[in-house]
């Protein structure tokens, strides 16, 4: 069983949210990039976020580019899984190979916190 706090977030979380596009220069430097993981959707999140939390999106999370760096960082950040009501095709397979669960299900009965 999984346990944790839920950090909600709209729908089209792009991979810019998730990896600021700023910071890509970071990315031979990963524990560096973690740090500022979400920053652009919630700039409180990296500060907040605990081992075993949830990430918690809309429709289309993940979409824009390829960045394989956007679900590892998620996962670096300590959460344990994205649930989402969809995800982008590349993000899903990118956090399909890093190990970073994703589930798709309706995520309008979860609240921020819950």
């Amino acid at each position: 069983m999984l346990r944790g706090k839920a950090f909600k977030f709209g729908d089209s979380i792009s991979t810019d949210h998730i990896v600021p596009g700023r910071l890509l220069h970071l990315r031979s430097n990963l524990p560096e990039l973690a740090k500022h993981v979400l920053e652009d959707a919630d700039p409180t999140f990296v500060k907040r976020v605990a081992e075993g939390d949830f990430v918690v999106g809309g429709k289309n999370f993940g979409l824009g580019s390829s960045r394989e760096h956007a679900p590892l960082v998620i996962k670096m950040s300590g959460v344990s899984a994205v649930l989402a009501k969809s995800v982008a095709r590349i993000f899903f397979r990118n956090a399909i190979n890093v190990g970073l669960p994703i589930l798709i299900c309706d995520t309008d009965m979860i609240g921020d916190g819950d």
